[in-house]
């Protein structure tokens, strides 16, 4: 008998006197739970993703669309950023002001390419406040997930209040689980058995977050 056998088989025991629900699994799941955590405006709430943000040791900026190039271009010339992978679909204005070599979200591209890379800058499909979580999902303005998980220093670009969700579940409602979702608190870290933090093991180092109105 396998691994595989012997687990199932367990399964099945462990099942047997469970009855028998044929019930569609929307209507099998009970899911009368809260939907959100207090009431907030529009406002209160990308404040409070801006601070779980920041709890998380990304760094917050706030910018209309006219400041957003500079910013960027800001950004990039501090990290000293002189390669920077662009997705196909990023709003060319958003970069206008950067001068910085430009490399295209390719799937050909090996690791080693995507590691010569300083920076990426990308959109993203939506932003959760009560957890201050970043969502993307493969769109075009996002690219493909490694180009997120490989440079150092990810820009990324949260239109506020339109991509916020107040919570997990309102944000669900908003995704495709179909595409590839990507979801990121803050920068890539992990801690040893002592506990001492390190940054940018499985992913950027820095995660810079610019929330832009207008």
């Amino acid at each position: 008998m396998s691994s595989r056998e012997r687990i199932l088989g367990r399964v099945r025991r462990a099942l047997a006197d469970v009855p028998r629900d044929d019930s569609p699994y929307e209507r099998a799941v009970v899911r009368d739970y809260a939907l959100r955590h207090g009431d907030r405006t529009p406002a209160e709430t990308v404040d409070l993703l801006a601070e779980n943000l920041a709890d998380y040791r990304a760094v917050v900026h706030r910018a209309t669309f006219g400041e957003l190039p500079p910013l960027i271009a800001r950004l990039l010339a501090e990290h000293g950023s002189r390669q920077v992978l662009v997705p196909s679909g990023l709003p060319a204005e958003w970069m206008s002001a950067a001068d910085v070599t430009r490399v295209g979200d390719r799937a050909e591209s090996t690791p080693y390419e995507l590691d010569r890379v300083e920076s990426v800058v990308t959109g993203c499909a939506v932003a959760i406040a009560e957890t201050g979580t970043l969502v993307l999902d493969g769109s075009p303005d996002q690219g493909r997930r490694r180009i997120t998980l490989v440079p150092d220093h990810h820009i990324c670009v949260v239109r506020v209040p339109g991509q916020v969700a107040a919570s997990v579940p309102q944000a669900l409602g908003r995704l495709d689980p179909a595409r590839p979702l990507t979801w990121i608190s803050g920068p890539s870290a992990t801690s040893d058995i002592e506990l001492d933090r390190v940054e940018g093991v499985h992913g950027p180092r820095t995660l810079e977050v610019v929330l832009l109105t207008g």
